[in-house]
């Protein structure tokens, strides 16, 4: 699968519109593409990570929010692959730069939307057996 130019998206982004879209596919999506894109949103805030960093992080937070997909969210199930592709890729690229603090914040915005049980499945995100960043 070719990703998109994400910088296209960066114009999308907005803190606003990040919430509105995560808290509104939230529970489709499920707690690891929204884990995901929370501990991108936490980076993207911190002075830890380049400009080019951040664009791309702000590419694949807009390329989230945005309606215009490959696949449209619209589509059960397959609908949300694209944007987990776009958002691995990206965590991947920044995983060293991922902190315990940006963590446990992501983790306490997950909790408004999901139960335990929910937030449990995220954390194999972090297997100690994948050391070239998220699975």
């Amino acid at each position: 699968m070719e990703l998109p130019d994400l910088q296209k998206y960066k114009d999308k982004f907005s803190q606003q519109n990040f919430f509105d879209k995560i808290q509104c596919v939230a529970k489709r999506a499920g707690a690891k593409l929204i884990y995901i894109a929370l501990l991108l949103y936490y980076l993207m805030q911190s002075d830890k990570i380049s400009l080019k960093d951040k664009a791309i992080i702000i590419g694949a937070l807009g390329y989230l929010i945005s309606p215009l997909d490959i696949m449209p969210d619209a589509v059960p199930i397959a609908g949300l692959t694209d944007d987990l592709g776009v958002m691995l890729y990206t965590l991947r690229k920044v995983w060293s730069s991922i902190d315990d603090d940006m963590k446990k914040k992501a983790h306490e915005k997950l909790s408004t939307w999901f139960d335990d049980d929910e937030i449990n499945e995220t954390e194999d995100i972090f297997s100690e057996d994948n050391t070239n960043g998220p699975v």
